[in-house]
C-alpha cells in the first residue's frame, strides 16, 4: 500500500489507501521508514498521497493495538530528516496524528487548497512523536505549536500557509508537477552541493 516510482535521483512515494483515507497500519510505517532510510540514493524524494486524503494518521485498529505509540513513527520522521537531498511533501488532502511527523520531517511542504491539518494528541491521551514539537515551534512558533498540540486546533490550507506550516499552495491537477518543480535545480546539482545547502540551512 505504499508505492515507490524512481526516476533518475527523484523518487516519490506514495501512501496508497484511499478508501481509508490512506490510514497507516503499522507494516505500512515501516514500508515508509524503509524507504526513507535508503532514500540516500535519492536526489529528491517526494512524499504524497492516493485520493483526496494525504493520511489520517494511523489506522483506528492498528492504533489500539499500540501503533499509536510506537517508536516507528520517530525512526519514520528521523529517517526523512537526515536525508542528505531535498525532500518535499506534497499534500494531496488533511493530514492528521501521526501522519503529521514526516510532514514535519520534510523540507518544503506543498498542499492542495482544500488540505487541512491537525495533530489531536491532547484529546486523545497519546504524547506526540518526540520530535515533533521542536520542529513544529521552529516552523510556526510555541503559541501557534501550542494550538494544533494542546488546543486541538485544525487548521486550512491559507492558515497553514500564513504560518509557516505549509509553504506554497497548489492546484490537485498541478499538485506533483509542482513538487517536481522545487526539486529541479537540487536534481541538476552535484549531491555534494545539495548537501552541504542542505546542513548550512538547519536552524
Amino acid at each position: 500500500m505504499i508505492r515507490l516510482d524512481k526516476e533518475g535521483g527523484l523518487w516519490t512515494a506514495t501512501i496508497d489507501r484511499p478508501d481509508k483515507a490512506n490510514s497507516l497500519t503499522e507494516a505500512m510505517v515501516a514500508d515508509l521508514a524503509g524507504i526513507a532510510e535508503v532514500a540516500t540514493e535519492a536526489r529528491a524524494l517526494i512524499l504524497t498521497g492516493a485520493g483526496g486524503v494525504f493520511s489520517a494518521g494511523a489506522d483506528l485498529e492498528a492504533a489500539r493495538a499500540g501503533l499509536a505509540t510506537s517508536p516507528l513513527w520517530e525512526r519514520l520522521s528521523g529517517a526523512i530528516a537526515g536525508l542528505p537531498g531535498l525532500t518535499i511533501a506534497a499534500l494531496n488532502g488533511t493530514v492528521a496524528g501521526g501522519a503529521m511527523g514526516m510532514v514535519l520531517a520534510c523540507d518544503l511542504r506543498v498542499a492542495v487548497p482544500g488540505a487541512k491539518a491537525f495533530y489531536p494528541v491532547m484529546r486523545l491521551g497519546f504524547l506526540p512523536q518526540p520530535s515533533d514539537p521542536g520542529r513544529l515551534v521552529r516552523l510556526i512558533g510555541p503559541a501557534r505549536a501550542r494550538m494544533l498540540l494542546m488546543a486541538g486546533h485544525r487548521i486550512d490550507a491559507d492558515t497553514a500557509l500564513a504560518w509557516g506550516l505549509f509553504d506554497l499552495i497548489a492546484e490537485p491537477g498541478t499538485l506533483i508537477e509542482t513538487a517536481r518543480g522545487l526539486a529541479t535545480d537540487t536534481l541538476a546539482a552535484d549531491p555534494v552541493h545539495a548537501a552541504t545547502i542542505k546542513g548550512m540551512c538547519r536552524g
